[in-house]
């Protein structure tokens, strides 16, 4: 079992930037890949980015792609989005995921763990 505990959402406004981060209760790194989703009410979970298990293979949604940036740091275990260039419709419950392969895809059911959410709100 692995526990995933994410931090560092909260309110910006528009252009702002924060990052978010993902510390597993343990080490995650070998074949697992990993991502980040984000929700809004109503809607599905959506793909955010994702990381591979070496690291050397990340993968961005469109809407995401030039303005987050996606890193781990297998030594503490944690996983990192970095989010620039904020624009309100980012704004949702962000969830960090370790896939059940060593690369992360898109399909929340790839995954086998999640953590509980951190909310992250864009004021315009």
């Amino acid at each position: 079992q692995v526990q995933l505990v994410e931090s560092g959402g909260g309110l910006v406004q528009a252009g702002g930037s924060l990052r978010l981060s993902c510390a597993a209760s343990r080490r995650t790194a070998t074949n697992n890949g990993m991502a980040w989703f984000r929700q809004t009410p109503g809607k599905e979970r959506e793909f955010v980015a994702g990381i591979s298990w070496r690291g050397d293979t990340t993968s961005y949604a469109d809407s995401v792609k030039g303005r987050f940036t996606i890193s781990r740091d297998y030594g503490k275990d944690t996983m990192f989005l970095q989010m620039n260039t904020l624009k309100p419709e980012d704004t949702a419950v962000y969830y960090c995921a370790v896939s059940r392969r060593p690369y992360a895809s898109r399909t929340s059911t790839d995954f086998a763990y999640w953590g509980q959410g951190t909310q992250v709100t864009v004021s315009s």
